[in-house]
Parts: structure tokens; C-alpha cells; sequence
């Protein structure tokens, strides 16, 4: 899954949790709140720093951080 469709999933995920009714807001854009819940939890994934880039066998780990990024970047154009 690439950065965009992964941000675009995770918003679309947040939008339906919203205006499922026990999180509905009245008066308030459900796309930014659903666009801040997701940056939320990638923020959340990236502060975790448990992508060790140092060690020989991470390479793995050093393209999740990455991916993880761009996912970041991604929310934040939609």
C-alpha cells in the first residue's frame, strides 16, 4: 500500500468512526477532525522510535520509518 492510499484509509477509517453517531459532532468539519485523529496516530507510530537504522539488519525498519513519513506527508495534503 503506498503513502497516499494508507493516509487516505486511515482518514476515511476516522470519518466513518465519527459518523457512526457516538462520536458526532454537530456544527464541525468530520473531514479535519478525521485528518487530525489520523495525524495523531501516525505521530504516534513515529515517536515509538522502534526503527533501529543502525543495525545491520534493519534496513526493514529504516523504509517503515520512512513510510511512515510520507504517510504523515500524505494526510497533511488531503
Amino acid at each position: 500500500m503506498t503513502p497516499k492510499e494508507k493516509a487516505e484509509e486511515l482518514v476515511s477509517r476516522y470519518k466513518r468512526e465519527i459518523l457512526r453517531g457516538k462520536y458526532r459532532i454537530d456544527g464541525f468539519v468530520i473531514e479535519e477532525l478525521a485528518e487530525e485523529c489520523a495525524l495523531i496516530a501516525v505521530d504516534e507510530i513515529i515517536k515509538l522510535d522502534v526503527f533501529d537504522c543502525n543495525d545491520e539488519w534493519s534496513y526493514e525498519d529504516c523504509d517503515t520509518r520512512e513510510y511512515w513519513k510520507q504517510v504523515k506527508q500524505e494526510i497533511e495534503k488531503l
